[in-house]
């Protein structure tokens, strides 16, 4: 025995030195010295305590590639598995499962889009020599180190990144935007099959042109079902986040403590590991930025330096839309445009497979765009739906608007690299230490034609499908220096002089945030605008019950629901842990949609409105409207009432939640049922979950707060799927105690000490110093051409 312990002891020893040894084989390398083919000169990289590298170089050429190469080792596999999903090719290394997903991305012609996008582009441009630059980093990485241990896990074979993969994630950025596909689906179900009077609570007038001609039939409506229900589904599959909204304001320095503009902004994202955003400071001669950056891009999407800044929020501007084309009874591969039968066009390409054959697709297109319900192969419908998107009509010269946007240090600078963002359609918020303040809804917006609402499904055979131009950008929403003495952008629908349709969210977060900003004893600084960014109220909770509290009061039984009747009256809309208002409200929010709403658009078309913007401002409308004929229970005997659903709603709500947390309703903290997991792609799959996921936490806030940490509509539990994917606040007269927070950490590498340093601090709502210049670092890594 006393053998055969000491030989289980070696073999314990030696798996867990070997486990060690791969293990710290994967781990990124932050001190020494490396030689990189192609560097003109050193290039020094600082590691402060988070683990976000500080670069200093001699040239900007040197400078991105060792960018390229310091994001590579901290964020390869995220750069892999993201150019994958924007190009269609998830299913090689992750199986047929991602099949469905891959023939969606596929049929969006992002990549095809995005080798045009390269071929215009000027190879002579400082943008397009940055690009070379950071990707010749990427690949000598790639090249010269061990594979992340995912692409071990999943057999993924290595090659290079290239231009094409940076624009097709583009691509991906502005369709993650598009909430075309599941909102003109289901708003069309409704409008067609139930009937005009049930589109009052989405504040939707009837199309003038009434339903579609001829009408669709079933199958086709399957298709639309399926059709929605994939493009929601498809970033989950992949573990890929989506983006979703955001917060930004500037304030100006007559409104501040300091008397400098002082910035702010939180970009509303999926959480994932790793997170979205990498960290790096950037210097070289002339050039100095702290920017966040996505996977494959070398310019930041946020940033700043002492001179200036700026955030992003998200448009939300309507720049697809989907067209059901008229077939020719003579021939399936025509459709009916301006007034012509006109053939498809049609491409053949496949799918690789992981473990099995290739899978053959055929791609069609119509002179309005690609079709999209193909993608289902035979179950699709009979009548084509084209997509007309902007990515793919616009010239779109997306790397040369934000090579701009991170040197634009003056109001002409920003606005004219604004002008360059097409799509998707983004909110530019921007500030300088000189004084200025400014706002730029940037995108190309196109003209349609009079009485064409893009919220419903066209009609391809008549003019409700043509464009007629773009707006020029000076007919954007926009601001600079406005007399308020602040900026605030939060998704909401901006007022403008020309018709913007879009998916916007509700103007109850704005609306929060407008009012605390607009205060004139309050002066701005770092500290206040923390609770601003934390603050977890918001008054939709109490709106949308403020009609029916009557009836609340009329339907609860006993002592104890009528206590917590009045204790959801005198609730002020806040999600704090510990709240148990908001746990009975959310949970009784979900069952009174489902009651209401359930029985008229069944499990698929219910699931996939709900997932959509425009459930939120229709709850309050439906609650508010006793007259409504949602209320009526369909097929069934008696005719239903508000009432008669209001107390169906509570009754399963007060059910579900004794049953989930016990007969106490004390014990129904918010805290218990709203948590934030951050999920790796492969810890969807149990017992991995326990090696690469990170949490849960218990979560504050909640949907459409300042503190935006969002479930979707459903019943208790509520996993967090999005929210602040970094907080920043900057006050330009000291930009270099800047504070920011990652959601996780800077390192995707699991098991590496930046892999999840940052997710504690993160859920507490605490916040971490961007340091700038010379920083004390924790290690300092030393890159140099080879032979120094």
């Amino acid at each position: 025995m006393k053998r055969s312990l000491t030989l289980l002891a070696v073999v314990v020893a030696m798996a867990a030195a070997g486990a060690y040894w791969y293990v710290h084989g994967k781990v990124p390398q932050r001190e020494g010295e490396v030689a990189i083919t192609g560097l003109s000169a050193p290039v020094s990289v600082r590691y402060d305590e988070r683990g976000v590298p500080h670069l200093q170089a001699q040239n900007e050429p040197d400078l991105y590639r060792a960018l390229g190469y310091v994001h590579a080792q901290d964020r390869l596999f995220q750069m892999e598995l993201v150019r994958r999903l924007a190009r269609g090719e998830l299913a090689e290394v992750l199986g047929s499962k991602l099949v469905p997903t891959d023939t969606l991305f596929r049929s969006l012609r992002i990549r095809e889009q995005a080798a045009r996008m390269v071929e215009r582009l000027d190879h002579q441009s400082p943008s397009w020599i940055a690009l070379q630059a950071y990707l010749d980093g990427v690949n000598s990485w790639q090249a010269s180190h061990p594979k992340p241990v995912e692409f071990d896990v999943l057999g993924i074979p290595e090659r290079p990144f290239t231009a094409e993969d940076t624009l097709s994630i583009a691509g991906y950025l502005a369709y993650s935007f598009a909430a075309a596909f599941r909102t003109e689906p289901a708003l069309t179900y409704i409008r067609d099959q139930l009937g005009p009077e049930y589109l009052k609570i989405f504040d939707l007038d009837w199309q003038p042109d009434g339903a579609l001609r001829p009408a669709l039939a079933a199958g086709d409506w399957r298709t639309l079902e399926g059709l929605a229900q994939l493009s929601h589904q498809a970033l989950g599959d992949a573990g890929i986040p989506q983006f979703e909204g955001s917060n930004a304001w500037a304030v100006a320095g007559s409104h501040t403590r300091s008397g400098s503009p002082l910035l702010a902004g939180d970009p509303h994202i999926g959480f994932a590991v790793p997170a979205v955003w990498y960290e790096a400071e950037l210097s070289a001669p002339g050039f100095n930025l702290y920017g966040y950056f996505q996977a494959l891009n070398p310019f930041a999407l946020l940033g700043h330096n002492r001179d200036f800044g700026w955030s992003l929020t998200m448009f939300q501007n309507d720049d697809v839309d989907l067209i059901a084309e008229k077939t020719n009874p003579a021939d399936a591969n025509q459709v009916m445009v301006d007034g012509q039968w006109r053939a498809l066009e049609t491409t053949e390409q496949q799918i690789a497979v992981k473990g099995e054959a290739p899978v053959t697709i055929n791609l069609r297109r119509s002179p309005h765009g690609p079709i999209v319900n193909d993608v289902l192969g035979e179950t699709a419908g009979q009548t084509p739906i084209a997509m007309w998107w902007a990515f793919l009509e616009t010239e779109n010269p997306i790397l040369d608007a934000f090579y701009q946007v991170n040197r634009a240090d003056t109001l002409g600078k920003m606005r004219e690299a604004a002008a360059k963002i097409q799509a998707p359609g983004l909110n530019l918020v921007w500030a300088n230490a000189r004084g200025d303040i400014g706002w730029w809804a940037s995108a190309q917006l196109p003209i349609r034609p009079d009485g064409v609402n893009p919220a419903f499904i066209l009609d391809g055979s008549t003019h409700q499908a043509e464009k007629l131009g773009f707006y020029p950008f000076s007919a954007n929403p926009q601001q600079e220096n406005p007399p308020s003495g602040y900026i605030v952008s939060a998704n909401y629908q901006p007022p403008a002089a020309i018709p913007i349709p879009g998916y916007y969210n509700l103007p109850d977060r704005g609306r929060q945030l407008d009012r605390r900003l607009a205060d004139p004893q309050v002066k701005w600084d770092v500290q206040n605008s923390q609770a601003l960014q934390l603050d977890t109220s918001t008054d939709y909770g109490p709106r949308t019950l403020a009609p029916l509290l009557n009836t609340l009061r009329a339907i609860a039984e006993g002592d104890e629901q009528k206590e917590l009747v009045e204790q959801l009256a005198a609730w002020r809309g806040d999600y704090p842990l510990d709240s148990t208002s908001a746990t009975l409200f959310n949970q009784f929010l979900y069952e009174l949609a489902f009651a209401a709403l359930h029985d008229e658009l069944g499990d698929t078309w219910f699931q996939v409105l709900i997932s959509t913007r425009a459930i939120d401002a229709a709850l309050p409308r439906l609650a508010a409207d006793a007259d409504s004929p949602w209320w009526n229970l369909r097929g069934g005997h008696d005719r239903t009432d508000r009432t008669a659903i209001v107390r169906q709603a509570w009754q399963r709500s007060l059910a579900h939640l004794r049953e989930l947390y016990g007969n106490d309703p004390a014990d129904w903290q918010w805290g218990k049922a709203h948590t934030l997991t951050h999920n790796h792609p492969l810890g969807q799959q149990k017992p991995l979950n326990l090696l690469f996921n990170v949490g849960p936490f218990a979560a504050p806030g909640t949907h459409e707060v300042p503190n935006n940490l969002s479930a979707k509509i459903g019943p208790a539990p509520w996993p967090v799927n999005y929210g602040p994917s970094t907080r920043r606040l900057i006050d330009f007269a000291d930009a270099g105690q800047a504070l920011t927070i990652n959601p996780v950490g800077q390192s995707g590498v699991p098991f590496d000490r930046h892999y999840s340093d940052q997710a504690e601090d993160y859920v507490q709502g605490r916040y971490h110093k961007a340091q700038m210049g010379v920083i004390p670092a924790r290690s300092t890594l030393r890159l140099v051409p080879p032979g120094q």
